[in-house]
Parts: structure tokens; sequence; C-alpha cells
């Protein structure tokens, strides 16, 4: 570190024990006369020095304490009671796509609530209760009947037992299929892509019994590896597997909180060259749960993420949150889990 002239003269045990006080004439008496003589170093350089070397020791120790800061808040977000709550979308006929969800994939209305005074109401169904269950949250606001979807969102997965009889049930009710059931391609899961009367697409999936059907939400990124390492820091999921298939020019990373056939799990897509997608205005956001909504902000911030509603609580209903969005822009909202339970008290 050459500050001044002398500064070679420093002994490296000398330099960690100078500071900016008033004593700093002291270091004279450890060096040559003829080097450090106040005749010869003017106050302004001495000044230089003790500057120059307060902030060396602030940076260190900064750069100790991020590293701590770090690792601390990495094993916190694996220790944290984490589970995917519900995702949230937009539609156009609320009526219609409760009505379409309960008749032709099974799920059960679980609650709806109307808020007039913000024009808009929401209605929350799935395959079991919300405090065990990923679930589905529609928003309907008021005098909307088209949103849209984009290109970046995917679809959501439903495990059933039978896909064939599934999609048979869907077609006498009405429903599009835009893919027959058959195996998936290089695979043998047998399944079939439907779409909702507002076009978003659900991908059924044959599989065994399960204890949570709504199984996957498939959104499309940017930088893969970027992706898969945001979630497992920031979010504290486990990369569960990836599947490349360059014949169609794309890769898949499943990300949860648990095994695939058990827990709901977040698909990321990256096709091969595309770095931006059009989000659309239809889909929202996915709701995860957290014993701590605000040391959660902080991992976001510290890892990549973008913090779009500091952790606090809701007005008038008091439960905790706070709204982030991922590398790519992709939202998602955490929900204090004592505050999420008593709200569906």
């Amino acid at each position: 570190m050459r500050i001044i002239s002398m500064a070679s003269t420093i002994r490296p045990s000398l330099l960690g024990c100078v500071s900016a006080s008033p004593r700093f004439p002291v270091v004279s008496r450890n060096l040559s006369r003829s080097t450090l003589s106040f005749s010869h170093v003017t106050q302004s350089k001495l000044l230089t020095l003790r500057r120059s070397v307060s902030c060396l020791g602030v940076a260190e120790s900064g750069n100790a304490s991020t590293a701590a800061t770090e690792e601390d808040l990495l094993k916190w977000v694996k220790d944290d009671n984490r589970r995917m709550l519900h995702v949230v979308y937009r539609v156009g006929d609320l009526d219609r796509t409760i009505k379409f969800y309960t008749e032709c994939l099974g799920m059960k209305l679980l609650r709806k609530r109307d808020i007039p005074e913000e024009k808009y109401t929401n209605a929350f169904l799935g395959y079991g209760p919300e405090d065990s269950h990923f679930v589905i949250e529609l928003t309907y606001n008021y005098g909307v009947d088209k949103y849209d979807i984009g290109a970046g969102f995917g679809h959501f997965g439903i495990a059933v037992d039978d896909v064939a009889k599934t999609v048979e049930l869907i077609k006498a009710k009405g429903g599009k299929v835009t893919r027959e059931p058959g195996a998936v391609k290089g695979g043998k899961t047998v399944i079939a892509f439907i779409e909702d009367p507002d076009g978003y697409k659900f991908e059924l999936l044959e599989r065994g019994p399960t204890p949570e059907p709504l199984c996957q939400v498939m959104l499309r990124v940017g930088d893969l590896d970027r992706s898969i390492k945001f979630y497992e820091k920031a979010f504290g999921m486990e990369l569960l597997r990836t599947r490349d298939n360059p014949e169609y020019k794309y890769t898949i990373a499943m990300m949860g909180y648990g095994p695939e056939d058990k827990t709901a799990v977040l698909e990321l897509t990256y096709n091969y060259g595309v770095t931006e997608y059009d989000k659309g205005n239809a889909y929202a956001q996915i709701a995860i749960g957290t014993d701590d909504v605000y040391k959660t902000a902080e991992a976001v911030k510290l890892f990549g993420g973008k913090i779009t509603r500091e952790p606090g609580p809701l007005p008038g209903i008091s439960t905790k949150i706070t709204a982030c969005l991922d590398p790519d822009g992709w939202k998602s909202v955490f929900v204090d889990n004592v505050d999420f339970l008593k709200e569906l008290e």
C-alpha cells in the first residue's frame, strides 16, 4: 500500500496498529529520524495516511461481516419452515372458471372473498384444505373480462390416475384439449395438455395416488443456472432434477421443498437462446409460507432478488408479508406462517 514516499518503511506489524487518532505521531518513534521527521512529512500527508488505513480497516471488517451474514442467512433459509401455499392469477369470469375447475378437474371450491372497496373477488380452489395443500387463488377484477397470458408463463401441472379418462371428461364438458394423451417426448410418463376458459394451460400427468394433485407451476427463464442459484439461496428450494432436451432445444429444472410425487414444485424452463419473455398481465405470483418475513426479505436482497413490498403487516388483517421479484421478474409473496393460519380461521 503506497500512500506517501515513506510508506515502504512502515513494518506490517505496525500498520495494523495505526488509527486516525491524535496520538498518531507515536509512529515516528519506531522509524528513522531522517525518514519520518516532521520537517519532511507534512501534516496533510499524515492525514491522508490515517484516512487510508482507517478505510482499509473498515473495508476488511465489512467483508468479514458480509461473509458471516451470508452464511447465517443461508443456514436460516434452509432451516425455515417453507411451503408453497397458493398460486395467484386473474380470470375474466369467476363463475365460469370455478365451474370448469370443479366439474372438469375435480377441484373443490374452498372459499371466496369479495372486496368491493377494492373492486375484486377471490376464489380459492384445490384438492384439499389450504393449511396442508397447494391451491389456486383466482382473482376477478370488476369489469375486466380478458387478460394477456404472455409467453413467459408455461402451465400448471395436475396429477391424475388416468389421463385418457380425464381428457374424455373434459371434452364432454366442452373443454379444449391441445395435446392428446400419450407418452412425454423422450420418456414414458403419459401426459396431455388442456386449456381452461381463459387460455391457461394445464398439463395432466398420469401418476399414482398423491397427497398433492396440484403439483407443478411452470415458468420460463432466461438463464437457468442463475435461476437455480437464486431459488436455492434466496428461497431455500432444492434442485430435484434437471433434464436437457437438445432435440427440442430446451432444458428444465424441477425445484421445490420436497419430492415431486408428494409436494408442489416449480418447473423452470430454459429455451435455447431465449433470454427474455413477455409476461403479460394475467399470471400474478406464487405465495410461500415462512416463519419470518423480515429475514426472508434480507435473504432475497442479498442473493439477487428485488423487494417490491417491504416486510410488514397488511392493512386491516395484520398478516405479515413481503413481496419480491426473481432475476427474471417473476413475482413471489412470502406470508408469515402463523398469520396465514389465523387468516384461515
